[in-house]
């Protein structure tokens, strides 16, 4: 029996393809065993935010040498935090078992993530379109959208659903019934506010201090509803 074997030409290159992904940025602040309480706090009011949600953590200034990055992963992986890096720390800190640094993130540009299962059974879309530096929402941010624009404000002419996102660079108008969550001030912008004309938020965050619905006023639900910054606390106030 004559046995021919053929062998596969060698590959003289190897393809790579570029993909960019949405991650929140978690910056803790020292103490850390302090923030870990505060977090542990926040948590508790809004369950399950960070599952399935790419995290980079941003230790920046806070000094961390392996072994107490080591443990603060390890006590994130413990509250399903789930890295996929680490930013502001010393490469060499950095190894073996822990997420890689990383380094050179910028703001990302208007993203719409809705999962299949939504998809399939949702309407169309709503159609945006830019003015200036604001981003127009022409009709209502169905539950399981994200829309991001880190550039400036967000105007959302309908309503946004249960479970849907809000992310602005600067303050966030809806001229209909707010039921998602609305961050804004994203980019450092102390000054944005974030506008309803029915106020039904899951949450509400402005430069990065956050308040869920357990923390809010009753009497504010159903109403319009104007929230700003004063020093670190998030004020929020009718507006008829």
């Amino acid at each position: 029996m004559l046995t021919v074997s053929i062998s596969a030409p060698p590959r003289t290159s190897i393809r790579f393809r570029g993909r960019s992904f949405l991650a929140l940025v978690l910056a803790p602040e020292a103490p850390l065993e302090q923030w870990l309480e505060q977090f542990d706090a926040w948590a508790a009011q809004s369950p399950g935010f960070f599952v399935g949600r790419p995290v980079v953590l941003d230790v920046t200034g806070l000094g961390l040498d392996k072994p107490a990055l080591a443990k603060l992963v390890s006590d994130l992986h413990d509250r399903s935090v789930r890295l996929m890096g680490i930013e502001g720390s010393d490469p060499s800190t950095c190894g073996l078992g822990l997420p890689p640094s990383l380094s050179g993130g910028r703001s990302t540009g208007v993203a719409d993530v809705l999962d299949a299962q939504a998809a399939a059974a949702a309407p169309a879309p709503a159609v945006a379109r830019k003015q200036g530096d604001a981003l127009v929402i022409e009709g209502a941010v169905r539950s399981g959208q994200v829309i991001i624009h880190p550039e400036g404000d967000v105007i959302v002419a309908g309503s946004v659903g249960s479970g849907a996102e809000i992310v602005a660079g600067g303050s966030i108008h809806v001229y209909g019934t707010l039921r998602g969550r609305a961050i804004a001030g994203t980019t450092g912008a102390a000054k944005s506010r974030i506008f309803c004309k029915k106020f039904e938020a899951e949450l509400v965050a402005i430069d990065g201090l956050y308040k869920t619905a357990d923390a809010m006023k009753p009497e504010l639900r159903s109403r319009a509803v104007q929230a700003w910054l004063e020093g670190d606390a998030i004020i929020m106030a009718a507006m008829d």
